[in-house]
């Protein structure tokens, strides 16, 4: 959902991938949840950072406790920003029906949304 957002808002600024420590594959629930508020990410991929070494990157943002955690070290250039959410198949585990389960992606969806619209100033940009 964050890279979707970023590329929305900030494609020509900024050019985000997504990439975690494992690949779980798309979920369908934040597909729904991005297609709500116009933003079509079923085209992306689950895809580990392994795939994405040979981007020479600026910036490295996590979004997951996780990956704050297991994250590889970055070369000292790469400047590194944290910033945690809820884990939204986490928080939909015991959800008793769809749109309960859609309810947990749409909030981390905004919580990213808000998060995103300050990305530019928290890097400089």
């Amino acid at each position: 959902m964050a890279e979707g957002l970023c590329r929305e808002h900030y494609g020509k600024l900024l050019r985000p991938y997504s990439a975690g420590i494992e690949a779980h594959g798309l979920n369908t629930l934040a597909v729904k949840a991005m297609a709500e508020i116009g933003i079509d990410i079923s085209g992306h991929k689950s895809q580990r950072l392994q795939n994405l070494a040979h981007i020479d990157f600026d910036y490295v943002v996590t979004v997951c406790g996780h990956a704050a955690e297991t994250c590889p070290v970055f070369p000292a250039r790469i400047r590194t920003l944290h910033q945690e959410f809820d884990d939204p198949p986490h928080l939909a585990a015991n959800s008793k029906d769809e749109e309960e389960a859609l309810a947990h992606y749409r909030k981390v969806r905004d919580d990213i949304r808000s998060y995103i619209d300050d990305l530019p100033s928290l890097l400089g940009q």
